[in-house]
């Protein structure tokens, strides 16, 4: 019994913190105490609202979609296919960054490769259809084709990039290398 107790304790630790401010917060200043729980039941809210959809995504897309298709079209042979199909999912995918990181965990454990992940999560952040029509009716053809042309460089840069740094850093560090061995 104690030690399901040190376990949960440990384990949402920073949520036990974080609801202790709250509470210390709420009985000094009542005021800024109930906005910071209505913000934080607001978001909490969202993230519930978000989160289900997208998680049956991932099962079915963990059954439907093989392991080989994946490897064949986003692994390390990829090229310019599993660039395309990165930007593409992403670009379509809708929801706050935090819901890309279900999706990641399934591509890396169907072997894409890591660069394909990295040019996923980036392009989920700044190339999407909603916003970009959001953003041709405010700002213009002009300003939204030379962002979006930006955004393209920029995201493939930073996913060959991160990729260099972290098979690099990757040899060195023991918790980074046994995660590599394990995930690739």
């Amino acid at each position: 019994m104690r030690k399901e107790i040190y376990y949960l304790a440990n384990r949402y630790k920073l949520f036990l913190v974080v609801f202790i401010i709250l509470v210390l917060v709420f009985i000094f200043e009542e005021n800024i105490g109930i906005k910071a729980f209505n913000s934080s039941k607001d978001s909490f809210l969202q993230m519930l609202s978000v989160l289900p959809p997208i998680m049956i995504l991932l099962g079915l897309m963990d059954e439907w979609v093989s392991r080989e298709s994946m490897m064949k079209y986003m692994g390390d042979d990829s090229g310019i296919i599993g660039i395309a199909i990165a930007i593409t999912f992403a670009a379509f995918a809708a929801g706050p960054m935090y819901a890309a990181f279900p999706f990641t965990a399934v591509l890396l454990k169907k072997g894409v490769k890591f660069t394909n992940v990295i040019i996923f999560m980036n392009s989920w952040c700044v190339i999407k259809i909603s916003t970009l029509l959001f953003e041709i009716s405010s700002l213009g053809y002009k300003f939204t084709f030379y962002r979006l042309l930006i955004d393209f460089i920029g995201v493939i840069a930073m996913g060959y990039l991160v990729n260099y740094f972290v098979m690099k850093v990757g040899k060195e560090d023991k918790v980074l290398s046994s995660y590599m061995k394990e995930n690739i």
